[in-house]
C-alpha cells in the first residue's frame, strides 16, 4: 500500500473537516461536499415553501446543498462521508441517510478491518490458499495475507458477488453488483446466510480482469460465523459504494 496518509483539518463553509492531505489518499466511501445553493436562487424553504424573511431564516443541508428553514433543517448528525468532525446540519431526508450510514461506520466498517479467514482462490486454478482478508485502515485496500500476499485497490473493483447458502444454485444463491466501475443494474437474492465471495478486479495499468473466490471454512466453530458477518458487513460495503455513484 501506498503511504500518504497523513491528514490535515479544514474549515469550510459547512464546518469542520478532517481530510486526507492528498486527494489520491480519500476513502473510496468519502463524498465530496455538495456546492450549495445560492442564497438568491431560493427565496422559499425547498421543502415546505415557506418564504424567508428576517425572522425566518435559510439553512443549507451539508449533504445536499439545499435551502431549507429551521424546521425542515434542523438535525445536526454526523456525516462521516465526508469527514466533518462534528455532527452537521442536514435535512430530514439527508439525517436518516447519514444516520444509517453511521451505523455502517460504527459497525460494519470495524468488521471489514478486523477481518476474517476464507479459502481463496485465484482465477480458474484448482488450488485455494487460506488467508486472513481485512480492509485496509485508510479504507482504500483489500488485503490478503496467507503464504501469499495480495492488495487489491477498492476503485478497481468491478464485480462484487456475495454466495448465500439455503437456494439451488443458480436460482437464488448470489447477491450480485454487477459492477462497480460502471452504473449497471443491481440484483439481490434472499436473506440467507453468506458463505462466500467472488471478485473480479483490474489490475492497475492493465485492461486485465482477475477473478478470486472466497470461500468460508465448513466447520461450524467461530471463524465461519466470524466470516459470515465479514462477508455481510462486505456486502453493505459494496452497497454503499454502488449507490454513491449517484450522489
Amino acid at each position: 500500500m501506498s503511504g500518504g496518509d497523513a491528514k490535515k483539518l479544514v474549515r469550510s463553509p459547512s464546518g469542520l473537516r478532517m481530510v486526507p492531505e492528498h486527494r489520491a489518499a480519500r476513502s473510496p466511501f468519502g463524498l465530496d461536499e455538495p456546492p450549495w445553493v445560492p442564497d438568491k436562487e431560493c427565496p422559499r424553504c425547498m421543502q415546505c415553501d415557506t418564504k424567508f424573511d428576517f425572522i425566518t431564516r435559510k439553512h443549507h443541508c451539508r449533504r445536499c446543498g439545499k435551502c431549507f428553514c429551521d424546521k425542515c433543517c434542523s438535525k445536526k448528525v454526523p456525516l462521516p462521508r465526508m469527514c466533518f468532525v462534528d455532527p452537521v446540519r442536514q435535512c430530514a431526508e439527508c439525517a436518516l441517510v447519514s444516520q444509517k450510514e453511521t451505523e455502517f461506520y460504527d459497525k460494519q466498517l470495524k468488521v471489514l478491518m478486523n477481518g476474517a479467514t476464507f479459502f481463496v482462490t485465484l482465477g480458474t486454478s484448482d488450488k485455494s490458499e487460506l488467508m486472513v482478508c481485512r480492509l485496509s485502515s485508510n479504507q482504500r485496500y483489500l488485503v490478503l495475507d496467507g503464504d501469499s500476499h495480495y492488495e487489491i485497490e477498492i476503485i478497481q473493483i468491478s464485480t462484487v458477488q456475495i454466495l448465500t447458502e439455503g437456494f439451488t444454485p443458480g436460482e437464488k444463491d448470489i447477491h450480485t453488483y454487477t459492477s462497480l466501475l460502471e452504473s449497471q443494474p443491481v440484483t439481490e437474492g434472499g436473506n440467507t446466510r453468506a458463505i462466500g465471495m467472488i471478485l473480479q478486479y483490474k489490475v492497475p495499468g492493465s485492461e486485465e480482469v482477475t477473478q478470486m473466490k472466497f470461500t468460508a471454512g465448513e466447520d461450524f466453530n467461530c471463524n465461519r460465523k466470524l466470516s459470515a458477518s465479514w462477508l455481510a458487513a462486505m456486502h453493505k460495503a459494496t452497497k454503499l459504494l454502488y449507490e454513491s455513484r449517484d450522489q
